[in-house]
């Protein structure tokens, strides 16, 4: 028995800790080893040389992808609201240029910062911010996730955000992030209700959302659309809260939290009798099955960010990225 601790002993030390404290945690009582299973025990989600490799990964599959217009390249890398948008860029890219990206610049991240949550069971994740070369003055913000220890790290949320706007998350002695259960109340609103609650404030408007670019200023945009002469504008806009697309939340130092959520849309274009939609440009057109004739119809994925204050209070949104994934003619 002491033989076969000690090498059990030297195996972990070979490991990280993470990987060690995941898979088991003893702990000596008088009648012998009790095996406390990873699934329940409050751990970090990754060390931070795991998540510094992770960003690096990413970012060269990244690369790679971008440069030849081919999705299979970041496929393993990409998952949820973000496999769905880079996705569809990349196929579009293929299409209008199968011999690649001749305008390819590749994708530098600086000044990394990495927010690693503490939490029980699966999956696990933790939030890295960085000053990106595209995309202007905005930090990119990526949510790193994976359902089991054999996975591979994915991005399933990327949203750009300004500078100064990344709040300060609350952690322990130990710089551990903490992560908010979709269910948590004593919000604004629920993480796991936020989905909805954008959706419906996109139909309804209200005061769920503060003022904003991605808030008021959609819905204003939306209507003068509607008002433009020869063609009817239709908007559906739906949650997206299932698997990979479920909200993810940090407690911010102020007791609120930062939450990233997904959302689904539609928007039909319809022309008047005798005149056709007009295709906006060659993505559009590249993503677009059936002849565009008298309706075109625009499917996309959005993911967000926003500030949920404790208690009451409008909902910030921090940061927006919505993308085309399909569109039908008719």
């Amino acid at each position: 028995m002491t033989r076969e601790r000690s090498r059990r002993r030297l195996r972990r030390r070979d490991r990280n800790a993470l990987i060690a404290a995941s898979l088991t945690a003893l702990s000596l009582t008088a009648s012998g080893c009790v095996v406390v299973h990873g699934e329940r025990v409050v751990v970090p989600a990754a060390t931070r040389a795991e998540a510094a490799k992770a960003v690096t990964a990413f970012t060269d599959a990244y690369n790679r992808a971008d440069k030849a217009y081919d999705s299979s390249l970041d496929a393993p890398y990409v998952t949820g609201a973000l496999s769905d948008i880079d996705s569809a860029r990349l196929r579009a890219g293929h299409v209008n240029s199968p011999s690649g990206n001749a305008g390819h610049t590749p994708l530098t991240l600086t000044d990394v910062k990495i927010t690693i949550p503490e939490k029980a069971g699966w999956p696990r994740w933790f939030v890295a911010d960085a000053r990106g070369n595209k995309g202007g003055a905005y930090r990119w913000v990526l949510v790193f996730t994976r359902g089991d220890l054999g996975e591979r790290w994915q991005v399933s949320y990327l949203t750009l955000m300004a500078p100064g706007t990344v709040p300060e998350f609350r952690t322990d002695e130990d710089g551990r992030a903490e992560a908010v259960p979709a269910a948590t109340g004593g919000l604004a609103v629920r993480p796991d209700e936020l989905s909805q609650a954008y959706a419906d404030y996109l139909k309804n408007g209200g005061k769920t959302f503060a003022d904003g670019r991605d808030t008021s200023g959609l819905r204003a945009g939306r209507a003068k659309e509607a008002e433009k002469p020869g063609l009817v504008r239709q908007f559906i806009d739906e949650p997206l809260t299932h698997g990979d697309y479920a909200p993810l939340a940090l407690r911010t130092a102020d007791g609120g939290a930062l939450v990233f959520f997904t959302t689904h849309h539609y928007e039909k274009q319809t022309a008047y009798t005798g005149a056709t939609v007009p295709v906006p440009n060659k993505d559009v057109r590249a993503l677009t099955k059936g002849e565009v004739k008298q309706s075109l119809t625009l499917e996309s994925i959005a993911n967000q960010a926003v500030l949920d204050p404790a208690g009451s209070g409008p909902v910030r949104m921090l940061g927006r990225v919505q993308g085309l994934t399909s569109a039908q003619g008719e």
